[in-house]
């Protein structure tokens, strides 16, 4: 059998998760490698902050305005290991289902201490010179193309256009400070910058995986891994529950409807799971309902915070004519006293890609999700508890 496995855990509980890959290490049938990494919490004020970072990063993800800020990155949730080039070259990048492109960066920030990638030495360098840039209204994010040899686990991806990157000024000084070097999205080819193959795609097409399919495990304060090439059973309960996509774009889904407590206060027609995020986001008119029924109060304009003791509340998304409850206790990312900071966040997303719901990491907590690319769907089942990685 031919499935990579990769563990990681969180920088935080549970808002800021950490991934490494498993370098060489093959998941067979009967044998599972896993590897296990230490927690370290965010502050309470640190988390907050970081919220704010998350809904302006997620904000420019889905709209693309060029005038969106970015004041705080600590919203890097996955990051693990892939090498570039010949011989290899060691990237920590960030696993975003919510964007599709491998960015790593040529040129090193004042004293950030980055792992830079030298195309000058690789033997399977070839030059493409096409323009990458993302706008943020905090500066760029931009380089050029080039095609090299791209190398996650055991599989390998020859002549592989991804983008190696000298201006990262749009993500801030967070960058600077934070543990990865760049982006390897998840998603689909038709929202890559360039249109260029998305890096999933490319594994898809080596022939190396024994199903085009990768699923993400979230421990609730226990690790976690992201499993490439197949599904972990020890990993989840119950059977799957396929929702065909809405389009090869993000891993954007049919949403029936959003409940609290059982009762309907949402209609928004479309959710994407994005493990790039650690928030539930979604359209402001429902986000308001339901912080006001909870009796929530904001405090940087974005966050809201509920009274821990008090606090008892469901949300539930229905996907596939199933409801997919979250309990209060799944729903709190941070507590500080009586202070329980929500995983919650509002935001308008225009037609035609909005409105919609942003399924992140509250989610994909208390639900294991497999990403099905070759049957262009999700498969949700519910996470194992407490599963015990050797």
């Amino acid at each position: 059998s031919s499935v990579q496995l990769f563990g990681f855990s969180s920088r935080r509980s549970p808002v800021f998760f950490v991934m490494r890959l498993l370098a060489s290490t093959v998941l067979a049938v009967a044998s599972v490698q896993r590897v296990a990494l230490q927690r370290h919490d965010l502050s309470y004020d640190e988390m907050l902050k970081s919220v704010v970072g998350m809904n302006q990063e997620l904000n420019f993800k889905v709209t693309g305005g060029s005038d969106i800020v970015i004041s705080d990155y600590q919203n890097a949730q996955y990051f693990g290991d892939l090498d570039v080039g010949t011989p290899g070259q060691r990237e920590t990048v960030i696993f975003d289902t919510g964007s599709s492109n491998l960015w790593v960066p040529s040129k090193n920030p004042f004293l950030a201490g980055k792992k830079i990638y030298h195309h000058d030495k690789s033997s399977t360098y070839v030059k493409n010179g096409t323009v990458f840039k993302i706008q943020y209204g905090s500066g760029p994010v931009s380089g050029v193309f080039s095609n090299d040899v791209v190398k996650i686990g055991d599989y390998t991806v020859k002549d592989f256009a991804f983008a190696e990157v000298d201006d990262t000024s749009g993500l801030g000084l967070a960058y600077r400070l934070g543990k990865f070097d760049g982006i390897c999205g998840l998603a689909f080819d038709s929202i890559s910058i360039a249109g260029v193959k998305a890096p999933f795609h490319a594994l898809v097409d080596s022939g190396e995986l024994d199903q085009p399919v990768f699923a993400f495990y979230l421990g609730d304060n226990t690790v976690g891994e992201l499993v490439v090439g197949g599904v972990d059973k020890a990993h989840y309960v119950g059977e799957f529950k396929y929702i065909p996509l809405k389009s090869q774009s993000y891993w954007a889904v049919q949403l029936d409807g959003v409940k609290l407590d059982g009762d309907v206060v949402g209609k928004t027609p479309t959710a994407i799971v994005d493990s790039g995020t650690s928030l539930l986001a979604g359209p402001t008119s429902e986000v308001l309902k339901i912080v006001s029924k909870l009796g929530a109060e904001t405090v940087m304009g974005r966050e809201y915070v509920v009274d821990c003791q008090s606090f008892n509340s469901s949300v539930a998304f229905t996907l596939g004519g199933q409801d997919y409850e979250l309990a209060a206790k799944d729903l709190i990312l941070q507590q500080s006293g009586d202070q329980c900071i929500l995983g919650l966040s509002a935001m308008d997303v225009p037609a035609p890609r909005g409105p919609l719901w942003i399924l992140g990491d509250v989610f994909m907590r208390k639900y294991y999700v497999v990403f099905d690319w070759g049957q262009t769907r999700i498969g949700v089942a519910s996470a194992s508890a407490g599963a015990v990685l050797v």
